[in-house]
């Protein structure tokens, strides 16, 4: 999708619109509902993190299952016999009885399933990140904020946890004053792969074209699916998409972060099909109250901050370490400490004001029925994303990007137009 055709479909009206070639039918009015009502709920991906959020959900009434792969679909269909089947999320979504939608796909088809899911007026919840590109995850976030009385929610799920809510009212309470620069680590990594050059016939029970939907055609190879499809540019985005969703969600919410001014990146040469085996990716940020920027300065596949070793910090494998002017806080999911500990041997955290959460995927539940916030709404998940993204532009095109959040554009760096937006495949559409 160029500049020109993003903006164009950007400004169409939601009713009655083309999505994935096809005509969808105009948007269904809501079932009025109260908390004991149960949801009529499709699931798009039955297998891996999709199991996961099937259990967490399955209070309700699964009334329609999706996947490409029909082992995993007879599975899943197994656990929910009442269920509808489908291959293609397309007809899914034609089900009248739906109410809400769960999106667990590769990233590459999340934007196209979960826009065409608002669209027809259904709640969604979708898994991080909520987009392949940037300029899908501005088009979800548009869409979200015209249907606000849709319930939305991306799975970054550790975003409910009590460990992250208190770390939150740590840093917003000044327990160590003014954050002047942010650290996030993550040890995981990914091999470098070469794209196969054989062409093993598509297993009987796969729907290879309807794996691919809007990515570019290739032949089927194992070495893409079912859980390394994240190696390849046209599907995933590398360990950043994988996790930095999960990490850069507790800076981005202890310190109201909005849109970076600027990104930068270092890592192993490029490879115009796969993703690096690790990442170092700087974002400056606008300072709060005239401030100068604060950077924030994401590390994978093994690479960590120096700051680390010369705080004297836990070696912990994956953590955020906030810098502030009276000392440092390091989080990680599960644990948080203020350093130096001798200074803060006497500390006593602030009374907690962040409520508890009732669960992710319960909250999105809870909000679908009453009309209930959700901490990780699409216009929230979107600009995460959008941001995690702009990591793997920058690195990409192998310049610090100055970022025009407005114009959806780095001024200073034209070829970031091939990264910030996906081709679709002849017949698909966002």
């Amino acid at each position: 999708m160029t500049r020109r055709e993003f903006l164009h479909a950007a400004s169409i009206s939601t009713a009655g619109t083309l999505v994935a070639g096809c005509q969808i039918s105009e948007p269904q009015p809501h079932r009025k509902l109260s908390a004991n009502n149960k949801l009529n709920v499709g699931v798009i991906g039955t297998a891996h993190r999709a199991s996961e959020n099937l259990a967490r959900v399955s209070s309700e009434n699964i009334v329609a299952l999706c996947d490409v792969d029909e082992t995993f679909l007879s599975a899943a269909n197994g656990h929910f016999p009442r269920a509808r089947t489908y291959n293609d999320f397309r007809k899914l979504l034609e089900q009248p009885d739906l109410d809400a939608v769960i999106v667990c796909t590769a990233d590459h088809t999340h934007a196209a399933a979960t826009a065409a899911a608002l669209r027809l007026g259904k709640h969604v919840y979708c898994e991080k990140p909520l987009t392949h590109t940037v300029a899908e995850a501005r088009a979800i976030a548009r869409l979200a904020a015209d249907n606000q009385k849709l319930a939305t929610q991306m799975g970054t799920q550790i975003h409910a946890t009590d460990n992250y809510r208190r770390v939150v009212e740590l840093i917003q309470t000044g327990a160590i004053g003014r954050v002047s620069e942010c650290h996030v680590w993550c040890e995981k990594s990914l091999a470098h792969s070469r794209r196969p050059s054989d062409m093993p016939r598509v297993p009987s029970t796969l729907h290879w074209d309807l794996w691919l939907g809007p990515a570019p055609a290739r032949p089927y190879h194992p070495d893409y699916l079912p859980e390394t499809w994240r190696h390849w540019w046209d599907f995933g985005e590398g360990i950043l998409g994988d996790m930095a969703c999960h990490y850069l969600d507790l800076p981005f919410w202890a310190l109201n972060l909005r849109t970076p001014l600027s990104i930068e990146a270092e890592g192993p040469p490029i490879d115009p099909e796969t993703t690096p085996e690790w990442l170092i990716v700087r974002y400056q940020f606008p300072g709060a109250h005239g401030s100068p920027p604060l950077p924030v300065t994401w590390y994978d596949g093994g690479k960590r901050p120096p700051l680390i070793a010369e705080a004297k910090a836990p070696p912990w494998p994956n953590g955020i370490l906030f810098v502030g002017e009276k000392g440092m806080l390091i989080a990680d999911y599960s644990r948080r400490m203020l350093l130096p500990e001798s200074q803060f041997a006497d500390f006593k955290p602030p009374t907690p004001f962040i409520p508890d959460s009732i669960g992710h995927q319960n909250e999105w539940l809870a909000a679908c029925k009453t009309g209930s916030a959700t901490t990780c709404n699409f216009v929230y998940g979107a600009r995460l994303t959008e941001t995690v993204l702009l990591g793997n532009v920058a690195y990409r095109t192998g310049q610090k990007l100055e970022w025009n959040a407005e114009l959806l554009r780095a001024t200073n760096c034209p070829q970031a137009e091939n990264y910030l937006h996906a081709e679709y495949r002849a017949g698909w559409n966002l």
